[in-house]
């Protein structure tokens, strides 16, 4: 099945800090967030993933800054700002743009974070860094892949994703560590469902009322593989899923946010057309992936029966 028809049928399972100065000052300069989801309608394939999508704001001091098809999210502060995820290489220009619709300067961008080590969601780091001066943090199991630019041979998906101009990696982290700037910190989860460098982020969002809310940018979790791969051909592999999803289940998770926006039904629920907080919601995503994932090892084994 492909990472489409996968996100799609999540999708539908699901549906079921302080702000800075300047996004205070400039959150008039913020399109509607209805104008994201008419602006991407029927967009939730790979024509989506470079398709230009106007800038929304999420929560607190948390923007979407990403594409039609690959979220990139923009995280502020006084101290400067952290942007997790780029999209592919050549969705910079508009990530950059939307950053500075927003009011922001790229170049206060101190951070730049990953989810997982795929061309789509990490193919263009290289250029923001040199655009923005920003640092890479990344988790270690993802740091050879970010570096050389090449997939992992261990990713089920070796051989069918493609590589990625590479990019240094400042910091190297471990499940639990944080990055921070002032009084603003995003915790790094380890969650390697999806490919063997998976990382989900939390961090805590406040409006102006300081209403606070967790939001959870939850990483993929699709087993989706290469042709011929099967999964129970690899009790590791299966074992760090497992992990990966109980993970997932268990983030602090008000809001949550996928890097496959249609993924977490995300420009509906910004549209206002489904709610946008809901503490289950990472609950709900790791329960429908799981179901996926069981359905897809039941397959195989079937498949060895015959």
């Amino acid at each position: 099945m492909s990472r489409i028809v996968n996100n799609l049928v999540l999708a539908a399972l699901v549906a079921a800090a302080t702000p800075s100065i300047a996004q205070a000052r400039d959150k008039a300069a913020v399109a509607p967030s209805p104008k994201l989801s008419s602006a991407c309608a029927g967009m939730d394939g790979p024509e989506g993933w470079s398709h230009p999508a106007p800038p929304a704001h999420i929560y607190g001091n948390t923007w979407y800054v990403g594409t039609c098809g690959i979220a990139s999210v923009l995280v502020t502060s006084d101290e400067g700002h952290v942007l997790i995820d780029s999209g592919p290489a050549d969705a910079a220009p508009l990530v950059l743009a939307n950053i500075r619709k927003l009011g922001f300067d790229p170049a206060d961008v101190r951070w730049i974070l990953t989810s997982h080590e795929h061309h789509d969601h990490v193919g263009s780091i290289a250029e923001l860094q040199k655009a923005t001066g920003a640092q890479v943090a990344a988790l270690a199991s993802a740091r050879q892949v970010l570096e050389s630019g090449k997939p992992s041979a261990d990713d089920p998906q070796s051989g069918q994703i493609e590589g990625f101009a590479p990019a240094p990696v400042a910091r190297s982290l471990v499940d639990g560590d944080s990055v921070t700037l002032g009084r603003l910190a995003l915790t790094v989860h380890a969650t390697p469902a999806h490919s063997p460098g998976s990382a989900s982020w939390t961090w805590q969002a406040c409006d102006e009322a300081f209403t606070c809310k967790m939001i959870a940018y939850a990483d993929s979790a699709t087993t989706i593989s290469a042709d011929g791969y099967r999964f129970s051909d690899h009790p590791d592999r299966i074992a760090r899923i497992q992990t990966g999803l109980s993970r997932i289940a268990q983030l602090p998770c008000d809001i949550l946010v996928t890097p496959h926006p249609s993924a977490s039904n995300l420009f509906d629920r910004l549209s206002g057309k489904a709610p946008l907080v809901n503490a289950q919601a990472c609950a709900a995503y790791s329960q429908a992936a799981g179901a996926y994932f069981a359905k897809r090892l039941a397959g195989e084994t079937g498949e060895a029966g015959k």
